[in-house]
């Protein structure tokens, strides 16, 4: 347990270096494996949630649309929707730089795609989320969904899922631009 939070605060740390500075806020490191999202100050955990969920699909560094998977890696809050249907959702800036790379290479993506998908990585706008990587994954809540669910699956279709009670506890530290580490 103490070595994938070592782990998720060693790959903050090189996208902290990356960026050229660490962000004073606070920032989220999510553990698909213990399912569990921690927010973070500094490297002092101020809150921990438990028994979140993550993709039916499980976890990858190649992501489609349509795969069910979370995706792994370093991300940042693009988005707030504060009236969505699963009670909040806290968009990513998905996808990423890292993944709009590796959908090139593999040929997932055409020239444009590339090309405005670069542009919204570079101009640190939210990407265009109806691509062949799949788009609007983010933090989310239930909604109406069964809790009883939740409690013994992880069904979303690549976002990380927390209670209502949960996500409405996170939401106190949620900004545009908030860190977040899924690993």
């Amino acid at each position: 347990m103490r070595y994938q939070w070592f782990w998720g605060l060693l790959l903050y740390c090189f996208a902290a270096l990356a960026w050229g500075r660490f962000p004073e806020n606070p920032w989220i490191l999510v553990d698909t494996k213990a399912l569990r999202l921690q927010v973070l100050e500094g490297k002092r955990v101020v809150a921990t949630f438990d028994g979140i969920a993550i993709g039916r699909g499980g976890t990858t560094y190649e992501k489609r649309r349509g795969d069910n998977k979370t995706p792994l890696g370093v991300f940042r809050i693009g988005w707030i929707n504060e009236k969505s249907k699963y009670h909040r959702f806290f968009g990513l800036n998905y996808p990423s730089l890292p993944y709009v790379k590796r959908g090139w290479r593999r040929g997932w993506i055409d020239a444009p795609t590339f090309r405005s998908l670069l542009r919204a990585n570079f101009e640190e706008m939210v990407p265009p989320q109806d691509t062949p990587l799949g788009g609007y994954i983010g933090i989310h809540g239930l909604g109406r969904a069964d809790p009883r669910i939740h409690r013994r699956y992880n069904w979303t279709r690549g976002c990380i899922a927390l209670t209502n009670e949960q996500i409405d506890r996170l939401s106190r530290w949620i900004r545009v631009g908030t860190v977040v580490v899924i690993h």
